[in-house]
């Protein structure tokens, strides 16, 4: 081959490199939008709200501010903890504001809502505040990423522990809605699995503040634990509330079956100490929890919860898999989330699995006494980690069509 003619070559085969690299890297409006949508203004705000946007943008801040070579954008809105608020806001994303994924969504009713449209519309639900199992059970999809953690994991971690150190009848205060249902349920299914039994429960509805009728339901039960199926500021309502029942005093354990590093923050060490609770991650774990979680305190004055640490580390993956695709086609990143391994400051070696469902470790804790504390937010003791594959629904046990069995 001739000189010149090797220089055309060389130059063609560069231009048809640069051709099919350029068509590969498609991005949908040249823009990748990933809409946090959760709780600004209601019971849920602490736990999640203006930290799950903080979250999100460390996220993008972390990973770069282009994926392959595209503007990427965050935006947020408050679903206020109603669910036609929730859908109404997720359809125009949907529809109008080409938005690719939404994450977060604190509250298991606008989440299941949610995860139902983003499958319809073919878009991306990126799911870390809300714990209904069903997510990746019976309402499984292909669309959905269950990122932080589920009602079946914090039942099975807690409940195990309390029934192991003599737990053995357990009366429920449990919210009126989706998670709160969930939640009993899964506990329920691991007490009685492991020879507990159930005396009694209430249900309230959500954002209560009184809940002195229910605690004295609780204490006249005579059960070994109180567990409380709620969250938010319903949570610290009502352990605050029992703690001025006495009913630690008098020989009953409480379980809080979801709780936050900001519901102890909240209650106080004083109320909430020797209360179990499951986490899937704790800001005081290592040289790197520490210095990511010292950065998000400085912009929200509250270390992050699970909520927020999971809505970074979800939004961090769905970035890394659109890069590894070349593509944000749903279908292809999906694919890719499915591949990569999952690791970030707060999670080491997870799965996504078919069902949607992330397969972490999660930690029993048990909050600190004020005497143990060495320092503020110095909340938590860890006292065991739980692989993902004990801690989580098995394969086995799916009620998933996505699953192979």
């Amino acid at each position: 081959m001739t000189k010149p003619l090797l220089i055309c070559s060389l130059l063609a085969a560069i231009t048809t490199a640069a051709i099919t690299t350029g068509a590969s890297a498609q991005i949908s409006d040249d823009v990748v939008r990933i809409g946090v949508l959760t709780d600004l203004s209601s019971w849920g705000r602490d736990n999640s709200g203006p930290g799950s946007v903080l979250a999100a943008q460390m996220a993008v801040e972390e990973f770069g501010p282009t994926v392959l070579g595209k503007k990427i954008e965050i935006v947020s809105a408050d679903h206020q903890m109603k669910t036609d608020v929730g859908v109404q806001i997720a359809r125009e994303w949907f529809d109008n504001g080409k938005v690719d994924a939404v994450a977060d969504i604190p509250n298991s009713g606008i989440a299941i809502a949610i995860h139902n449209m983003a499958r319809e519309r073919n878009k991306i639900a990126l799911l870390s505040g809300p714990g209904a199992s069903s997510l990746t059970n019976e309402l499984c999809s292909p669309n959905t990423v269950h990122f932080t953690y589920d009602t079946y994991a914090l039942s099975k971690v807690t409940a195990s522990a309390v029934l192991a150190e003599g737990g053995k009848s357990w009366f429920f205060i449990t919210a009126d809605y989706a998670f709160g249902h969930s939640l009993e349920k899964d506990a329920t299914h691991f007490i009685k699995l492991l020879g507990g039994s159930i005396v009694g429960g209430v249900r309230h509805p959500t954002n209560t503040a009184d809940f002195s009728s229910f605690i004295l339901q609780a204490q006249s039960s005579k059960a070994n634990v109180v567990a409380f199926a709620n969250a938010g500021q319903d949570t610290d309502n009502a352990i605050k509330q029992a703690g001025e029942f006495g009913l630690v005093q008098g020989g009953q354990k409480l379980v809080g079956l979801l709780m936050f590093d900001t519901d102890v923050h909240a209650i106080g060490l004083q109320g909430a100490q020797g209360t179990y609770m499951t986490t899937a991650s704790y800001w005081n774990m290592d040289d790197k929890t520490r210095a990511w979680s010292k950065k998000f305190f400085a912009k929200t004055n509250v270390m992050p919860t699970m909520i927020h640490t999971g809505v970074y580390g979800s939004v961090l993956h769905y970035l890394k898999a659109i890069k590894a695709a070349g593509t944000d086609d749903p279908a292809k990143v999906m694919a890719k989330m499915r591949e990569l391994p999952i690791n970030d400051v707060f999670v080491h070696g997870g799965r996504l699995r078919e069902d949607g469902r992330v397969i972490r470790d999660m930690y029993l804790a048990r909050v600190k006494k004020p005497s143990e504390s060495k320092e503020p937010w110095d909340y938590l003791e860890i006292v065991k980690t739980v692989k993902g594959d004990d801690a989580f629904r098995p394969v086995s046990e799916s009620q998933c069509p996505l699953l192979k069995k």
